[in-house]
């Protein structure tokens, strides 16, 4: 029962992460109906940034976070209207491949100006252990930071999407573009605006697995970032409480075939979900299928 807890706790940590990397994927895919590949590099320059400010600036943890998504947010933007905004009205499959090229140009170009080599991140938090119900639940103040961060910018997202009229404007963009922009709404405007926080969060997750994991490297997006999307994928792309829910599932899972199983299996049990949920319920947990004519 300890472990099985312990792991479940581990899950829920990681879980919290794959999430608000999700969150971009899950609301760029809303908007445009893209898959942006690149999502998961600018997490990684998200962590690159709270560690040059935390190391070089020695900045505390709210600063550093601040920063990190202030620089993901603003590479978010420049990705948009530099890369996809120009492709699109072309076909969707230019505008995938242009994803997948930005998403190389970032990780070759961090391997050139960081270097290939792991960094440590800071010890920001100096680490303790709390105990509850006689040692049967434990938890280390990271994992608590790492929940309530996430709680955070969660709840944040939904003020934000349901309380603001910019939210107003991305459910009416994602729900009609063209008629969106009938009734007066910018489009332009409001894909850079979820760009910018799909970035922002993703940065905030780039902080928080360095806090929580103390290693960084520019290569460290790709991975994060597939389960990421394969969460969005098992929530329902396009659904944000799905990308949620599903990013939790996702670290769970994990952590439960890490714990109980073997750690060479946690990638590939990923993977599988994401091939038996594309033949068992495509539209995903929260999705719905909708039918098309051709």
């Amino acid at each position: 029962m300890k472990t099985f807890i312990e792991q479940l706790i581990n899950g829920l940590s990681l879980g919290s992460i794959y999430a608000l990397i999700a969150l971009g994927y899950t609301m760029v895919y809303g908007i445009m109906k893209l898959i942006n590949f690149a999502h998961g590099d600018i997490y990684m320059v998200g962590a690159f940034t709270g560690f040059f400010a935390s190391t070089y600036f020695h900045l505390g943890f709210i600063p550093s976070l601040l920063l990190a998504m202030l620089v993901s947010l603003l590479l978010g933007v420049t990705i948009e209207r530099v890369a996809y905004r120009p492709l699109r009205d072309k076909s969707k499959i230019s505008i995938l491949i242009t994803a997948i090229g930005v998403s190389l140009l970032l990780e070759n170009g961090g391997i050139i100006i960081l270097s290939p080599q792991v960094r440590t991140y800071p010890q920001i938090f100096k680490q303790h252990m709390y105990s509850f119900f006689n040692g049967i639940i434990t938890i280390s103040n990271q994992q608590i930071v790492i929940f309530v961060v996430s709680i955070i910018m969660m709840v944040g997202l939904q003020l934000i999407i349901y309380k603001t009229k910019m939210g107003k404007a991305m459910r009416a963009v994602s729900t009609d573009a063209d008629a969106a922009r009938l009734m007066g709404v910018n489009v332009d405007r409001t894909v850079s605006f979820t760009f910018a926080i799909g970035s922002a969060l993703a940065a905030v997750a780039g902080v928080l697995v360095g806090i929580y994991y103390n290693s960084i490297d520019p290569l460290m997006g790709i991975m994060p970032g597939l389960k990421a999307f394969i969460a969005a994928v098992l929530g329902g792309i396009g659904i944000i409480p799905g990308a949620m829910v599903g990013g939790l599932l996702m670290g769970v899972i994990e952590a439960l075939v890490s714990g109980y199983g073997s750690s060479l299996y946690r990638d590939g049990v990923s993977f599988a979900i994401l091939i038996i949920i594309l033949l068992i319920k495509p539209a995903g947990l929260f999705g719905k299928n909708v039918r098309e004519k051709v």
